[in-house]
């Protein structure tokens, strides 16, 4: 990283005639913090967890914290660098941190969702998705002898139960055509097609980006058949494909891999399912300023406006339709990764409007932690701006 970019921590831009107003969640790599900030960069409520986060966290409706931790690293699992973002150890615990509930999942891997009936939605490595040798040998495309032990694991997708019960499984080797949903050629032929994210759409359906094939599936529920694939040819390492209200599907497209000569450089896009075109693209200008080549969120706001997750630089921010820049924060919160030192890098980063159900009757005076806002609160890098 340049000293430009090291040069500014905290809120560095806020527009507040434009922005939408409200608080954003997010937890950084390496670390056991989850942080809850208002639009000043002020910390108005922290959660210590026992454990580092496999990916990130969600405000639940009550109030209460969702958790993905990271209980065992892949590595001591056995596993290669690429299963990482593991989480294996589900927690929810409430605005003071105290346990509610908790459920291991040694596999459970990158996103998850709650369901409106209390269940949990994620997607897995687990061992029971490994592909038998004859679909194996079967499967198009990445770098030749770099399967696990000479085997691919197929990804998993479960729904679970407030008792942690297994009530919906659905597996990418029952599912995928190996002439079609064919493997990066740059990319481990370890996992296949390497699900990062899940979504519930609105007619019950899901969601799930495949990042080694650079599509995005929706997939019936509770069939599991694939029933559309979006964005062959436009996406490059997506993640975190979500619907919008409108129906399209928005998408943080990563641009690993780009088939053209073009500068390596992330973006967001809105693609029309029904055309799979891009109907909306926000990218930086020059375009390689902005480029997370893992991880990365994007979430659009009740005001049209675009929260966007820049994992590898700690860096979220909003745009407008326009694709103005209205509010910019860059995380000062360091973790340790192995292999990698001190990073304050984070999965992805969620905006919560201030009506959103689980902040209603919650204290949110930055004064509860004068020490932390001391350390890292508003005004305190303007030194270095």
């Amino acid at each position: 990283m340049t000293v430009a970019k090291m040069a500014k921590l905290g809120v560095t831009y806020y527009d507040r005639q434009n922005a939408d107003d409200g608080y954003t969640l997010f937890c950084a790599f390496g670390a056991k913090d989850v942080w809850l900030i208002d639009m000043e960069g002020a910390i108005v409520n922290r959660w210590r967890m026992p454990y580092e986060p496999g990916c990130h966290a969600l405000l639940m409706p009550n109030g209460n914290l969702l958790y993905a931790a990271m209980a065992k690293d892949p590595i001591d699992m056995g596993l290669p660098v690429e299963f990482s973002g593991m989480g294996g150890l589900f927690m929810e615990v409430d605005w003071e941190g105290n346990p509610v509930w908790q459920a291991e999942e040694p596999y459970q891997n990158h996103d998850f969702q709650f369901m409106e009936n209390g269940h949990i939605i994620f997607n897995s490595f687990h061992p029971n998705g490994i592909l038998s040798e004859e679909l194996a040998m079967k499967v198009v495309g990445g770098q030749p002898q770099t399967e696990v032990e000479g085997k691919i694991y197929g990804d998993s997708v479960f729904e679970i139960d407030q008792k942690g019960q297994t009530v919906w499984e659905w597996r990418a080797a029952d599912h995928l055509n190996p002439a079609e949903d064919i493997l990066c050629p740059l990319e481990n032929r370890s996992v296949w097609p390497y699900i990062n994210s899940v979504w519930i759409c609105r007619d019950g359906n899901i969601l799930l980006s495949a990042r080694y094939t650079g599509t995005v599936m929706k997939v019936e529920y509770p069939s599991g058949k694939i029933i559309a694939r979006y964005g062959r040819g436009k996406l490059a390492h997506q993640h975190d494909a979500r619907e919008l209200a409108n129906g399209n599907i928005l998408v943080f497209d990563n641009g690993n891999h780009r088939h053209s000569y073009e500068p390596s450089y992330s973006r967001v896009l809105e693609l029309d399912p029904n055309t799979d075109e891009i109907v909306w693209e926000y990218k930086s200008n020059p375009p390689s300023d902005f480029y997370s080549a893992i991880c990365g969120g994007c979430e659009r706001l009740p005001n049209g406006n675009t929260v966007i997750c820049d994992s590898w630089m700690g860096r979220i921010f909003e745009v407008t339709q326009d694709k103005k820049l209205v509010w910019e924060f860059i995380s000062p919160f360091l973790g340790m990764k192995k292999g990698t030192g001190m990073i304050n890098m984070m999965w992805r980063a969620h905006r919560y409007t201030r009506d959103y159900p689980g902040l209603q009757d919650k204290n949110l005076d930055p004064a509860r932690f004068p020490w932390e806002n001391q350390l890292y609160g508003p005004g305190i890098f303007l030194l270095n701006s």
